[in-house]
């Protein structure tokens, strides 16, 4: 995914920072990390707080192959419902839930 689609999607934030990390990207906003670009699949940053709402909304958390005794390795960044794919403002609640998150990571 191209920069400014990613900077459209953040929109309602203001500002973001694109940053090449992983075979992805990592986007912040006033220096934290709220969200992971990941084959081309925004992701966004969830915590205990928030992880139920995206799941109930038909998210998908991600997970990667550990190494070979550790297996699977769930991460705290969720995919986009997809009702929010089409709706900007949806788009936006969803934004704003990873943003949260973001700000209690730092605490």
């Amino acid at each position: 995914m191209d920069n400014e689609r990613i900077r459209e999607m953040f929109d309602s934030l203001g500002e973001v920072t694109i940053k090449r990390m992983f075979g992805g990207k990592g986007v912040y906003h006033q220096g934290r990390i709220l969200a992971l670009e990941v084959g081309g699949e925004i992701l966004l940053k969830a915590d205990a707080d928030s992880a139920p709402a995206f799941r109930e909304a038909g998210a998908s958390q991600w997970v990667y192959e550990g190494k070979a005794r550790a297996g699977p390795v769930a991460m705290p960044y969720w995919s986009i419902p997809d009702a929010a794919l089409d709706d900007p403002d949806e788009l936006s609640t969803w934004v704003r839930l990873a943003w949260e998150a973001a700000l209690r990571a730092k605490k």
